[in-house]
């Protein structure tokens, strides 16, 4: 049976703080095939002024995947249209590969909120909640929310230990001068090339 990771994002832009975690989860999981799933409409923020177009997202996620063994991007949400629920990515999902199993990745602050999304229940039915733990204050606080999941909705909520790296999307946007560092080095060749951001 295939394991299937999932990991979505706006991807505005891909950093290395993505790569790292989602490295981590390939080699923990083991898992035979990584989705990488721009958002078209995060149903949770507003894309910020001069972020890159839907398409410059998806080209700068191809350019990461390339460092993730077993990676590969879909367009699926870009294409669908409209806001980009979990529970309709993992349907389609499902539909696509029923013999699978999705391991739906996250960070602890996704899965701390996660009874507000929509249709929680039925996204625990279909994947397995995938989490990043950026340390051990961080375990401690995902080992609780996944006690409380596994008895209301019969979750199954794996744990990736994955030291934190200090970057975030915003940052990029926001600090030119280390944009270089913060994100891979294709990435970074496709924001000096298109102009992105600056």
């Amino acid at each position: 049976m295939m394991r299937i990771g999932i990991m979505g994002g706006t991807f505005n832009p891909p950093h290395n703080g993505h790569l790292h975690a989602a490295q981590q989860a390939v080699k923990a999981l083991q898992f035979d095939r990584l989705l990488l799933i721009p958002d078209n409409i995060p149903p949770h923020k507003t894309m910020p002024e001069h972020s890159a177009t839907s398409m410059q997202r998806l080209e700068m996620t191809r350019c990461m995947a390339e460092e993730i063994p077993h990676a590969q991007v879909t367009d699926m949400e870009l294409t669908r249209g409209g806001r980009s629920y979990t529970v309709d990515t993992l349907r389609r999902l499902k539909e696509t590969y029923p013999d699978s199993i999705l391991y739906f990745i996250m960070g602890t602050d996704m899965l701390l909120s996660f009874d507000r999304w929509r249709e929680p229940e039925n996204i625990c039915r279909l994947a397995h909640l995938v989490v990043i733990a950026r340390d051990e204050c961080d375990r401690r606080a995902i080992a609780r929310k996944a006690s409380w999941l596994e008895q209301t909705w019969q979750a199954q909520v794996e744990i990736v230990d994955c030291p934190a790296l200090p970057v975030s999307s915003t940052e990029i946007r926001a600090d030119r001068a280390r944009c270089r560092e913060m994100v891979p080095e294709k990435v970074f060749a496709y924001i000096t090339a298109h102009q992105l951001y600056f």
